[in-house]
This record gives C-alpha cells, structure tokens and sequence, in this order.
C-alpha cells in the first residue's frame, strides 16, 4: 500500500470527547471512524488487523476440531421466550423491532438459542456427539456504558463457540482444551493473560472463568495472586488486596484489567429449554451438555492497543500489525524516490506461497502466491520527514525503514524497530536477510 493513496489520513489533534487510549489513538491513527457512542467503522489499517485477529483465532478454532457456521443477526422472539431471556437478563440489552406484519425479533446480542434449536433437529444420538460449532459474526447489545473505545461497544465483533457433549467429563476435557487455545490466541496477539474466575453473567448459574489482561484502561478489578495460582473477578470475590493466596500463601494483588475472553460452563440449561436430547449408548435419552467461548475481536484490538503504546502512538504486535514494515522516503530527490521505489518493489515482490491457510491480509497474488513481507509505503511528497517520522510513529507498524541522501550515500538504508530506540544502517542488499 502506499501511503498516498490510502484514503484516511492521521490526525494531530486528540478527540476532546474520548477518555480511552484506545479510542484516542485509533481515532488519530485513521484506523477507526466513530459513527456515535460505541459504534465504529473499521478503516483500511483498522480492518487490516481486524482481519489478522480473526485468522489467528480462526486457525486455533480450527485446530481444536472447530467447525465454523454463520448464524443471523436476526433473532425470532419464540426462541428466546423459550429459555425465558425475551425480557429479562440479557433480553434486557437486546435491540428488539417489530417486521410489517408486527411481530417481534431482535438484533443477536448472543447465540445460545439459535444454535441450540438447530442442533436439536440434527443431533440424536451418542455417535453424532461431542461436536464444536463456531462463528465470527457482529453482536448488538444496548450497552449504557459505551465509552471506553473498542472495549465496551454496542455494535461489535465476536467469534462465539458453542460445544456439546455426551457426558460432564467430556465436556471437561473439551474446556480444558478451549482454555489452553486460548492462552495460545492471546499470546499470538501479543496479551499476557490471567485466568480469573468471574460471575455467570445470566449466561450460566455457576461461575465462569475470564481471560483478564492486567491494563490501567480496564474496567474490570481483579484480585490475584503474582504467580497466578489465584484469581478472582472483584465483583464475586471474598478475598481482598493484601490477603494471602489460598494457593501458595503470598500476598494478593489487585489491578485494573481488561476482560479479553470468557469461557461458560453452560450445562443442561439451554438444551433442556430447547429440547435437545440424544440416545446415549444403553438407549437412554438424554440432553445435551454445552459450553460456550466468546473472544471480542474488535474488543482485542482495543485491549492491545490500551497495553502497548507510548507517548507517540502504537506499538503493534507484529502478528497482528496492519504491515509489517513501514518505508519512508525523504528529502524527494530523484536519486531518493528511484531507490525506494525499488526497495518498495523488492520487499513487496511475490514468493511461492508456504501455507495452506491464509487470508486477505497475506496478500496474495496470481497463483496463491504471497508477498515477501507486508510494507506501507509513504511517498508523499508533500510531507515533511518530522510529520512522516510522527505519523509512522502513531500507525506503530513493528519495523521502520528510511531511505534518504545520507543512507544512500552508504548503499544503506536506516532500520528502526517500533519498540526499540536504536537506529542502525544496513546495506540495502542485505536488507531482506536482515528482515527476515
């Protein structure tokens, strides 16, 4: 991509009417377009990382026997008044409308009902079970507190996996499995995570457990151990800040966090609402036991960027970066634009393609073939090499090259990493090498 044809441009000014980080430098960075209160469009380099969320938790979905699907964003009112949630728990933050003919549906704020229905009319017997089911997908929630950027929206982005098992411990091992899945996720993304345990939220009576991020722009408070042998959402837990670990005996600790991914326990309780039975092996009907995993993707985009940034912008995490490298040009000379028109050329040159996933983040060309690496490149000519360092700085892609006079003067170029301070040369022959 090159920066001069990308439609957003950045901004110097910080929204007045933002409070989170996330917000704040998404806004200026041109990655997002707020549309009103917890409602945003994703831009080219918003929907850039956007995509590359969702394809690393497509991937690991995959890899746990995952089957995706694509459920309506529509919700017919008989199903929910099945499982009593029409009008109260989460019926209570649903957009509900009535069609022409006046009757009433919802925008899905969830999907425990749809995908409980269905499999009751596939789903019969012991040898159709244990399945996984999974999609990504928009939820719709009337949320009262949309302030705080991507991590609290009314409109949002969710991969939603539902499991259903012939017997508890089934399902016990498959939630052990979606929990270690998930710590790989988030560390895909950068996010170092605490497995905390957190109320059923009207999704399930028992407790849940939550994937926390420990963050100064969270709204949750937890209460943990340091060697995470303990952690408990504020909201349900009798120990406090200064106790000892029932664990290990060291002092608890408590921070502002940000609620990256939950996992349900959710039992018999949809399944019996929506009947879903099967015959288990001694001829035994039976009902279905289910568990749900949600991660918000739009919601991680934020939670990445409330954790890793600094006084001038974002530092992406390079899985889940908008490009890979970002190359600048400065000073305009023709000298100058030949050799990063080049390098430009090189980097983003075609090579065979190594993998059989992928998405339209890879790049790919004619043939399935796939970019050497990702680079945004800023050749405008109208802008001064301070506004291009100060924009590049902002965007945070991992890796920054800089083709000027005095690099060319040494048949180099000026590499610079996003988290690092350090500039150096390398010769430009030697710049792929050096990338790779």
């Amino acid at each position: 991509m090159r920066q001069s044809q990308l439609f957003t441009k950045t901004q110097k000014e910080t929204p007045r009417d933002e409070k989170s980080v996330n917000a704040k430098l998404l806004l200026r960075g041109g990655f997002i377009h707020k549309e009103m209160a917890g409602v945003y469009t994703f831009l080219p380099l918003g929907f850039l990382v956007l995509r590359k969320i969702e394809n690393i938790i497509r991937e690991e979905m995959n890899r746990i026997g995952g089957q995706e699907i694509l459920m309506p964003v529509l919700q017919p009112k008989y199903l929910w008044q099945k499982t009593g949630r029409w009008k109260k728990g989460i019926g209570e933050v649903m957009y509900k409308t009535l069609d022409s003919p006046g009757k009433e549906f919802a925008l899905g704020p969830t999907h425990e009902e749809i995908l409980t229905n269905i499999i009751s009319k596939y789903v019969k017997s012991y040898l159709d079970l244990p399945l996984a089911i999974y999609q990504i997908q928009t939820k719709f929630r009337k949320e009262p507190r949309a302030r705080s950027g991507l991590l609290r929206g009314r409109e949002f982005g969710m991969k939603d996996l539902y499991s259903f098992h012939p017997t508890e411990q089934d399902f016990k091992n498959y939630y052990n499995l979606v929990k270690k899945s998930y710590f790989r996720i988030l560390k895909r993304c950068g996010l170092k995570t605490i497995f905390t345990e957190a109320s059923g939220a009207g999704f399930t009576e028992g407790f849940t457990h939550e994937f926390q991020v420990i963050s100064q722009g969270g709204e949750d408070t937890i209460v943990y151990c340091s060697s995470f042998h303990f952690s408990q959402n504020k909201e349900i837990s009798k120990s406090k800040k200064g106790d000892q670990c029932p664990v290990c005996k060291k002092i608890l600790k408590q921070s502002k966090s940000i609620e990256a991914g939950n996992i349900f326990p959710l039992g018999t309780k949809y399944s019996r609402a929506m009947r879903a039975f099967f015959i288990n092996k001694d001829g035994k009907k039976k009902l279905i036991i289910m568990g749900s995993y949600g991660i918000g993707i739009s919601r991680m985009m934020g939670a990445v960027v409330e954790v890793f940034h600094d006084e001038k912008g974002i530092i992406w995490p390079k899985e889940i970066a908008p490009f890979q490298i970002h190359l600048i040009e400065i000073e305009n000379t023709r000298e100058v634009k030949k050799a990063a028109e080049k390098l430009y050329q090189d980097l983003s040159s075609f090579a065979p393609r190594k993998r059989s996933y992928g998405g339209p983040t890879e790049a790919f060309g004619i043939g399935g073939q796939k970019a050497n690496f990702e680079v945004l490149y800023d050749d405008r000519i109208e802008k001064t090499a301070g506004e291009k360092f100060a924009d590049c700085d902002l965007i945070g892609i991992p890796t920054r090259l800089v083709v000027s006079e005095r690099t060319l003067a040494k048949n180099s170029v000026e590499i610079k990493k996003r988290r690092e301070k350090k500039i150096r040369l390398v010769k430009i022959n030697n710049i792929k090498q050096t990338l790779s």
